[in-house]
Formats: structure tokens, C-alpha cells, sequence
């Protein structure tokens, strides 16, 4: 699709989302939307398999229609209560929109999340994905992090023993912990060759942040 078409579709989402989508959690707001996009197309960009970029960017700035609390029990099933949700909105609010294309953007959106566990079947699917997990390595990462765990009211660290020499990580109670339970291990899951590139360099930034705060902590 030429780039003005594409333009004038995500300046629509932008428009309904602005109005309509209110979003108290702050490292899934309208923000987070637009860095997921601009993931997805530096993704694509150098990825050799061709990505619809409609299906990419409908889903990019819906994925998160839905967003349950992480200590909502029913959190794994926000991806698929996206994708219904999103389909719904674009039958109804969308004019034009193509419809032959939503089976592909309910797959994308449902297949993003972490916790839903679901197979990606399309470059696009797999891009999502990836972009999406990339908001949480980096700089950005260590800010969403550290901000989740303040609304979650966990603690920094473990002041006995931060670096979880002699326990069990617990990333429920300690923010440094998540570092180690999930954050280091998503390269590994990245499903794109450039995805996975972004993510070992963004993951290396995490863990000299990580040994940097643990000097600053555990020094006399």
C-alpha cells in the first residue's frame, strides 16, 4: 500500500484512539503505540519477506485495545479480547476499511502478547510481536519497568541479598528481579533475524544497567 494511504489510516486510528481510548497505565498508552509502530517498520524495513504495512499498522496501534492490570488473573486473555474488540470497532467506525484483511490483523493483535502463548503465522504476526517486546529492553525498558513495579507497589530490590545469590528469584515483590525472569531471556524469543539483532543490544544495556546498580547498592 503507498504510503499516503497508509498515513491517512493511522492518522484515523490516531483520531478514534484520541477520543475514545482512555488508558490510566501509562507505559501502554497512545506513546507506547507509536514507538510499537516505529519498531514495526524498522523491522520490516530489513526484513527480506514482504509485510503488509496496513495490517502491520492496524494492529500496531490496536494490539493493546484491550489492556488488563498484570495482577489481573484473567491478563493472558487481553490479546484475544483486543482482537475481537478491534474487529468489531473496524466493521463499525471504519469506513473503507478492508475487510478481507481483518482474519490477518486478529491474528497479529491476539499473537503479540507474552502471556497468551500463541503461535505467530505471518511475517507480520512475527513482527508485531517482536516490536512489541522490544518496548521492554533499553532505556525504555528499565522506565516501564521501574514504573509497572511502583503501580504494582513492589519494591526496588531485595535489600538481604539484591543480587539473588542465595534465593529464589521473585520479580512479583522485586522489580531488579524481572530483570533476570523475563527481560534477559526475550532475545531468545524474537521470531525476525533484525528483531533479534535489536533485542542482544538492547538486552546488553539492561545488563550493565543491572551491574551498575548492583555496585551502587551493595558497596560500603
Amino acid at each position: 500500500m503507498e504510503q499516503p494511504q497508509i498515513d491517512h489510516w493511522r492518522n484515523l486510528f490516531i483520531d478514534w484512539l484520541n477520543t475514545n481510548w482512555a488508558q490510566d497505565d501509562k507505559a501502554h498508552d497512545l506513546h507506547h503505540l507509536h514507538r510499537v509502530w516505529r519498531n514495526c517498520k524498522k523491522i520490516a524495513s530489513e526484513e527480506p519477506d514482504h509485510a503488509d504495512m496496513l495490517v502491520l499498522l492496524t494492529a500496531a496501534y490496536f494490539h493493546d485495545l484491550v489492556s488488563l492490570p498484570k495482577s489481573d488473573p484473567d491478563r493472558k486473555n487481553s490479546s484475544w479480547l483486543s482482537a475481537e474488540k478491534t474487529v468489531d470497532l473496524l466493521n463499525k467506525e471504519f469506513r473503507k476499511f478492508p475487510l478481507e484483511i481483518l482474519p490477518a490483523v486478529h491474528h497479529d493483535i491476539h499473537a503479540h502478547s507474552f502471556s497468551a502463548n500463541v503461535q505467530t503465522n505471518s511475517i507480520e504476526a512475527a513482527i508485531l510481536q517482536d516490536a512489541d517486546r522490544m518496548e521492554a529492553l533499553g532505556a525504555m525498558g528499565i522506565a516501564r519497568l521501574f514504573y509497572t513495579a511502583g503501580l504494582m507497589g513492589s519494591n526496588l530490590y531485595n535489600a538481604d541479598d539484591p543480587a539473588a545469590k542465595h534465593r529464589i528469584l521473585n520479580d512479583s515483590s522485586f522489580a531488579l528481579d524481572h530483570i533476570d525472569v523475563k527481560l534477559l531471556k526475550l532475545p531468545a524469543t524474537m521470531k525476525t533475524v533484525s528483531g533479534r539483532r535489536m533485542a542482544e543490544t538492547e538486552a546488553a544495556y539492561i545488563l550493565d544497567f543491572k551491574t551498575k546498580m548492583l555496585k551502587e547498592i551493595t558497596e560500603d
